[in-house]
């Protein structure tokens, strides 16, 4: 029996306690039908991350393990793939399913892996996958924007929380379709960041929007996309979106919301999560592959520029640990990777 090394958890906990996060020698998996076994070079960090190895006090048998941003190379492929080989290199998100990534070699469904862009190296690329799939669904599937360049001219988008990952994607492929793009930024830091990532203007999501935005001659804007603390600002977005425009928000929320403030304005609100097409093996789950595969070409021919911020090297559970406090923390900027086991 193949042995691997991983980062995974039996227990979820604070990430100061000492089992958190730990190092792990497991079984090396074996890929079937449409799984790739592809070798982890580079994992990205995410607040999913953290918050599933927060969870409830639940305990685990067998190891649990994390991780939903992954680049690597195809070290072999199941009975019934058609899309890669061994030997490609790819990036991809995954489906919280199963387990994650944060291991020496994974398992995959082929149909939501994209090639890796030429361009990037592991690390880069690691930034880029549950970040993109998460504002490409979001901006095109959910919102319905047109994607491409001229096809949204007058139009206009908040982002809330402009200089996160999620953020720094969505800034570039609305800005890619045309849209004028008001990212909300506290810090000058994080100002600077949504500003060369492309916001036009950036405004302050500790204050009140409307008179902000009344400041930049926006008395309303036709789309919102919400990526912090939803029900707080939940009367806010309300106040700003344009008589029929669309809401999309991808932080859960435990207060009640009052959805009659969008009654007369007829506004749309809708959910974004990356892993419904896996998770519920929809019938176009293949979509996450033909956008990662989009991306990777927007990305070689210059348009889109990874996210990734800081790196750490090399893959194990101190170092993981070290990520999870930094996006605790909740002033990270861009994306954490970790790069290369020993």
């Amino acid at each position: 029996m193949e042995k691997m090394k991983a980062v995974g958890l039996y227990k979820h906990l604070p990430i100061d306690q000492k089992e958190s996060l730990v190092g792990l020698e497991i079984e090396k998996p074996r890929p079937s039908n449409r799984d790739l076994l592809v070798r982890v070079e580079a994992i990205g960090v995410n607040p999913v991350d953290y918050k599933i190895r927060m969870s409830n006090g639940e305990e685990h048998d067998e190891p649990k393990i994390l991780g939903w941003d992954v680049s690597g190379v195809v070290e072999a492929t199941g009975p019934d793939c058609t899309i890669f080989k061994p030997g490609d290199e790819v990036y991809y998100a995954g489906d919280i399913t199963r387990q994650g990534g944060n291991s020496e070699f994974h398992l995959i469904d082929e149909r939501i892996v994209g090639k890796k862009p030429k361009s990037l190296s592991f690390a880069q690329s690691a930034a880029l996958p549950l970040t993109t799939i998460t504002a490409y669904e979001a901006l095109f599937d959910r919102l319905n924007i047109h994607p491409e360049p001229g096809q949204n001219e007058g139009k206009s988008i908040l982002i809330i929380g402009a200089a996160g990952g999620v953020g720094s994607i969505a800034t570039q492929l609305a800005k890619r379709a045309g849209l004028t793009v008001i990212g909300t930024a506290s810090r000058p830091e994080t100002v600077k960041w949504a500003k060369e990532f492309g916001a036009d203007h950036t405004i302050n999501h500790y204050h009140e929007f409307a008179p902000q935005l009344k400041d930049l001659g926006i008395p309303s804007v036709d789309y919102i996309f919400c990526l912090n603390a939803t029900g707080k600002h939940w009367a806010g977005m309300a106040e700003v979106i344009s008589p029929q425009g669309k809401i999309c928000s991808i932080v859960e929320t435990n207060e009640p919301v009052n959805i009659t403030l969008l009654q007369s304005k007829s506004a749309t609100f809708v959910w974004e999560l990356m892993f419904t097409r896996p998770m519920f093996q929809t019938e176009d789950m293949i979509k996450q592959h033909q956008l990662l595969n989009e991306v990777a070409d927007l990305i070689d021919d210059n348009v889109i520029q990874t996210t990734l911020n800081k790196q750490l090297s090399p893959i194990n559970a101190e170092n993981m640990k070290e990520a999870h406090r930094m996006l605790e923390s909740g002033s990270s900027i861009g994306k954490i990777v970790l790069e290369k086991f020993e």
